[in-house]
């Protein structure tokens, strides 16, 4: 699939709604008036996929029902992968109060080395099990994935490109993602990744929980990021019938199996349950105009909530071009240590 395929892609707006698409190749794909009939349009197969309990307070119940050409179950066993640079058990390492920063990490010396191959995890915290905690990794790669998908069993990937733009292939539909953007895919979705050249970036995982939009509080109703803003892709399948590699991240190890026929082939699907992209350009800028600097937590994109209200497992903050305008003069940013840091 060529990055021209990629460049021309159509998305369906807005943050969490609840979306119904088809590939207009195959028209009238999506059932009416039920989930799952005994007989679905054009022979097709329904699967639920779950990203919360069943039974789950409405406004936290998050499922898509996906309509593919073949279940996702036909695959031949998983087998632990070797050579992982990967992992969520962080009970062995050594902990260390000190600040760090990284500049970004080298490419690949040598050629061939694709999404899946190209992770390594930075850092981390909680357990992946119990659900309940987050990991920082990076990636580095030159070439795209050929015939191959990964998922993640253990929790959301929010991925951010430094170098080099993404072309994701989802059971969704397609994404592109270049720097300035960001692309969330959550647990569960298989995906996989072209590339263009030598790219490079980062992820932010968490467990047991999703990213949502931070709330606005005495803001009031409008800024930070808009839910019109966040992307999700429309329907769009292959029909291949060829082996492909399937790669499960399952308790923090790396599992693979073989299957005959692409994961991409789901015709159509409705839910509240899929990938989204977002473009940081787009995050409205909250600031001071008189003499101070607000909390940084102006500046949260996203927030990852843990099980007590108000505290997050993780947040995803950026700092963009703004105006800083007051009265007096100070220092934006300030050094800020808080309870997620501490």
């Amino acid at each position: 699939m060529s990055s021209e395929d990629f460049n021309n892609l159509k998305y369906q707006t807005g943050f969490g709604n609840e979306f119904a698409t088809a590939d207009p190749r195959v028209p009238d794909a999506l059932p009416v008036g039920q989930n799952s009939p005994q007989v679905c349009p054009h022979g097709l197969y329904a699967e639920q996929l779950s990203g919360s309990a069943f039974t789950a307070p409405r406004t936290a119940n998050k499922r898509s029902w996906l309509y593919r050409i073949q279940p996702s179950v036909v695959h031949r066993p998983f087998e632990p992968c070797e050579n992982q640079r990967w992992t969520n058990n962080f009970s062995d390492c050594k902990p260390t109060p000190n600040q760090y920063r990284w500049h970004p990490f080298p490419l690949p010396k040598k050629e061939g080395v694709d999404f899946v191959e190209g992770l390594y995890t930075v850092c981390g915290g909680g357990d992946f099990v119990s659900r309940n905690g987050l990991a920082i990794h990076n990636y580095a790669c030159n070439e795209s994935m050929h015939h191959k998908a990964l998922y993640n069993s253990d929790g959301d990937f929010l991925i951010v490109p430094q170098q080099g733009s993404l072309n994701i292939t989802t059971e969704f539909g397609r994404i592109r993602v270049d720097p300035q953007q960001i692309v969330v895919v959550p647990q569960g979705i298989r995906f996989s990744v072209t590339v263009e050249g030598p790219s490079r970036g980062y992820i932010l995982e968490v467990f047991g929980t999703h990213f949502q939009l931070p709330d606005l509080g005495p803001i009031g109703a409008n800024g930070l990021a808009n839910p019109r803003d966040f992307e999700t892709p429309v329907a769009w399948f292959e029909d291949i019938d060829a082996e492909f590699t399937i790669y499960n991240k399952y308790q923090g190890d790396w599992f693979k199996a073989k299957q005959e026929f692409s994961p991409f082939n789901v015709v159509a699907w409705h839910g509240n349950y899929a990938p989204y992209r977002y473009d940081l350009r787009n995050y409205m800028v909250i600031n001071t105009v008189s003499f101070d600097h607000c909390d940084p937590s102006i500046f949260t994109v996203l927030t990852a909530p843990s099980v007590k209200p108000g505290v997050a497992i993780a947040d995803f903050v950026i700092f963009p071009p703004r105006w800083g305008v007051a009265d007096n003069t100070f220092r934006p940013p300030y050094y800020h240590s808080n309870f997620l840091s501490s």
